[in-house]
């Protein structure tokens, strides 16, 4: 039987979403500098959650090398985040197309697309200008398997892979954002997301937690293993291999060290455990599938 916390009522929720979005959204176009330079030598995020820091690959890189791939890895990171936004997009459109528009459940939907459309600019924006227009991007076979979820996804796996993408990114965003070393475009970027994602985070924990309880044990099953899988393509494909190239390493070779560095396991543990903490607690991590989760590193 799952158990989790009882659910509030999605309209008063909703109407609570749409007023802190009045309050309290951004236009990245004007609220970012993008004429700013960037500054040299300096990471876009803390070193020690590059894919490679702590390996003897890491300790050949000069600093600014290591400054170099920080910023690529951000790069791939939003790169990736603005691919999944898009696939979110297209299924809270389907999601609200059944529901009534008249209701702030829906309105907030529809909102919060609003919100995910600028997001992607800003990704593309910012990896555009931290990368000098190098394009990173999911695998060929993950790209084609997001048009099958962004079709067909629904009910709680839905909300919660969506969880996954944004609360994994939040959770590195919230420390780059309060980091002065960082380069300040990052930063800025962080902020916006983490601001606006929470109300998103909000909106799906609640459908997770509503939704959940109403399954049989076939739903179950099938909803478990879909947020797990769906949850190890996406964290898997966030960072490119090809964002080795931009210091001179070799993309296949810098991934193996890079899967196989305990500390970047680590990283994606951490990234990972808000959202894991969550998703058991709501019955959606539990029984065969767990291992799943676990080969994907993102519970220990």
């Amino acid at each position: 039987m799952v158990t989790t916390a009882v659910p509030r009522d999605r309209e008063k929720v909703a109407e609570r979403l749409l007023l802190a979005s009045a309050r309290h959204s951004y236009d990245p176009v004007t609220a970012i500098d993008w004429d700013a330079p960037l500054l040299p030598g300096v990471p876009a995020a803390p070193l020690e959650r590059t894919s490679l820091y702590g390996t003897e690959l890491w300790k050949t890189l000069t600093p600014d090398q290591q400054a170099t791939l920080s910023c690529h890895e951000f790069a791939s990171i939003a790169s990736v985040g603005l691919w999944f936004e898009i696939i979110l997009m297209q299924a809270l459109l389907r999601y609200a197309y059944d529901q009534n528009p008249y209701r702030p459940h829906t309105q907030y939907a529809l909102t919060e697309i609003g919100d995910e459309t600028r997001h992607s600019i800003m990704f593309a924006r910012a990896a555009d200008k931290l990368t000098g227009g190098v394009r990173y991007r999911p695998t060929k076979l993950v790209h084609q398997l997001g048009r099958v979820f962004k079709s067909t996804a629904a009910g709680p796996s839905m909300f919660a892979s969506v969880l996954v993408a944004e609360e994994t990114l939040d959770r590195m965003q919230r420390e780059i954002m309060n980091d002065e070393t960082v380069q300040p475009l990052s930063r800025m970027v962080s902020r916006i997301h983490v601001t606006e994602e929470a109300r998103h985070v909000r909106y799906a924990r609640e459908a997770v937690s509503r939704q959940m309880p109403r399954l049989s044990k076939k739903e179950l099953a099938w909803h478990r293993s879909l947020t797990a899988v769906t949850s190890w393509f996406v964290v898997d494909n966030i960072i490119d291999p090809a964002v080795y190239s931009s210091v001179g390493l070799d993309p296949q070779y810098a991934a193996s060290v890079a899967r196989d560095n305990p500390h970047h396991r680590e990283n994606r543990i951490w990234m990972a455990e808000k959202v894991t903490a969550f998703l058991t607690e709501a019955g959606v991590i539990a029984g065969p599938s767990r291992a799943i989760w676990r080969q994907a590193s993102l519970i220990a």
